[in-house]
């Protein structure tokens, strides 16, 4: 393990007013964003999208320290036979992959979910390292509802982040640790901060026994909120601080870096409670974001598939990237949204 180079790594993931674009949505997923603007998924389809994204300089260049790729995308040419991997690299960027095999049911545990993925997993981080992959995302999903997440739940999930952590460390990619807690559900917000809090405890119990290097990760956590189902939902200031109370309990010091996913919420909901709690600050840790569909829904919307709409498109994600940027350093103000 070089510690020193995967320091350097998850510092510059975490850069002052930059943030991660997630563009590691599966064929299937991708092809159901494509149907809502009726667009054809084609490996060229996707190709083209993507690279749309990628060739936005004023967004790439100033506000997107690193690209989540799907393991179709990091081994893609774009238009002119140039790899997708070199254009993020020229803009300043750096290449990521999502190496989990996907949430699966979990055996003897009706609606709950183990990440696949492990099997095969040292090999896999060997070809990415060689195809250009500086860090690496798994994914755990764990659903809050009546009696979940179950114990065995919670310790499978860990285990295996800390596990996969561990195999990226050895090849020198740079770990991001993602135990989402689903919003999805009628649970309270207070609930959601239990259930986050024991998350991340075992999260990081589980990384100390596996001899992860923690200043080489970056952890990708979902931000205390209500249920969407609940009767009350919590505000941006709300959610701000039970969301930093949680963290200072359960995260250590030493992680670098906190990259928020945006989970179901909406693209300017995201960005005010980042802003939120960056304007809260004194924090040991770097705040900004690892945004996919809250990054991605205002440009996909507007390119609907037309090459001749590449330009709005451009401008929608560039906007949206700059707002991000900001609220990662506490400077976002709703008034810029206009």
């Amino acid at each position: 393990m070089n510690k020193q180079a995967l320091e350097a790594i998850a510092q510059a993931m975490v850069a002052n007013g930059k943030g991660i674009l997630a563009a590691d949505e599966s064929t299937g997923t991708i092809k159901k964003r494509f149907d809502t603007i009726d667009a054809e998924s084609t490996e060229d389809s996707r190709r083209d999208y993507r690279e749309m994204l990628f060739r936005t300089q004023d967004a790439m260049k100033e506000h997107i320290s690193g690209v989540i790729l799907f393991d179709e995308t990091i081994r893609q040419k774009a238009a002119d036979g140039t790899m997708l991997t070199q254009l993020i690299t020229d803009a300043g960027s750096l290449p990521g992959i999502k190496v989990d095999g996907g949430a699966k049911d979990f055996a003897n545990h009706a609606g709950e979910m183990i990440t696949e993925g492990l099997d095969g997993l040292r090999e896999r981080l060997a070809e990415y390292h060689g195809l250009g992959a500086k860090f690496a995302k798994w994914r755990a999903v764990i659903n809050i509802a009546e009696g979940k997440p179950s114990a065995a739940c919670l310790a499978a999930n860990t285990h295996a982040l800390a596990r996969y952590a561990a195999l990226c460390q050895e090849a020198e990619i740079v770990p991001i640790v993602e135990p989402e807690v689903i919003m999805d559900g009628s649970h309270s917000v207070e609930r959601c901060y239990e259930v986050t809090t024991e998350a991340l405890t075992q999260l990081y119990a589980q990384l100390a026994e596996q001899d992860v290097y923690l200043e080489g990760t970056i952890l990708k956590p979902n931000m205390v909120v209500s249920g969407t189902q609940h009767a009350e939902q919590a505000g941006v200031q709300q959610v701000a601080e039970m969301t930093l109370d949680c963290f200072k309990k359960c995260v250590p010091e030493a992680v670098p870096g906190i990259v928020f996913l945006s989970g179901g919420q909406s693209d300017e909901d995201a960005t005010a409670h980042l802003d939120a709690m960056n304007k809260i600050g004194g924090l040991p840790w770097k705040l900004s974001f690892s945004y996919g569909r809250a990054l991605q829904a205002a440009p996909l919307k507007a390119w609907a598939g037309e090459a001749s709409n590449v330009p709005n498109a451009q401008a929608a994600f560039a906007h949206r990237a700059k707002m991000n940027g900001l609220a990662a350093q506490g400077q976002w103000d709703a008034s810029l949204e206009g």
